[in-house]
């Protein structure tokens, strides 16, 4: 019997070893070599410091900044670890909210939503990735409609010209990879950094 079993047992331990070890690491190193960038992250620096990355979106709340898709993340509270609340963007706990279309919580925050989005331009039609939550609740990006109809609020508030506010949006969009895979997008977090380098 142990001349069955050994040849199985050499086999799982050969196996874990190629699958489990090398692999793994000589996948790591390939790509910490051919994109060193992703690699670690997609970090963005400002100063040299890191101020976030570019697959996970951040919670910008000032009429100053453009803010990403809502996050529909969730972390212990700090005050009763037996009870979740709202942390956005908690990359710790990606996924999102499960609230389906019969929710009657989904769709008051969603009126709520809309109904704060519309008082800031209400000329507008409202793009709906402003009001709804990603599968992931980690988006980093939203579409250029989403900036182009935050471009008033911005302005307002830096005092800039809608004009040129509305040119950084068009600089940062980003078109479909390759022209035909994804949607076009502007990450959040790099157009607010452009933002902040814009001179008044």
């Amino acid at each position: 019997m142990l001349k069955e079993i050994r040849p199985a047992m050499v086999l799982v331990v050969v196996l874990t070893v190629i699958t489990g070890l090398i692999y793994p690491l000589a996948m790591t190193g390939i790509a910490g070599a051919i994109f060193p960038s992703q690699a670690q992250g997609s970090l963005i620096k400002k100063d040299g410091k890191i101020v976030g990355s570019a697959l996970i979106g951040q919670a910008f709340t000032s009429d100053r900044y453009f803010h990403g898709r809502p996050s529909a993340t969730t972390g212990p509270d700090p005050k009763d670890p037996s009870k979740s609340i709202s942390v956005p963007y908690n990359a710790a706990n990606s996924g999102g909210s499960n609230l389906g279309p019969t929710s009657k919580a989904l769709a008051d925050r969603l009126k709520e939503d809309a109904a704060k989005l519309k008082s800031e331009n209400p000329n507008a039609a409202l793009p709906v990735d402003l009001v709804t939550t990603s599968a992931s609740g980690l988006d980093p990006d939203i579409s250029p409609e989403a900036a182009l109809f935050q471009v008033p609020r911005v302005a307002k508030a830096r005092n800039l010209p809608e004009s040129r506010v509305r040119a950084l949006v068009e600089s940062e969009t980003r078109g479909r990879w390759l022209g035909l895979l994804g949607e076009p997008r502007v990450n959040v977090l790099k157009l607010n950094l452009a933002l902040d380098g814009s001179k008044s």
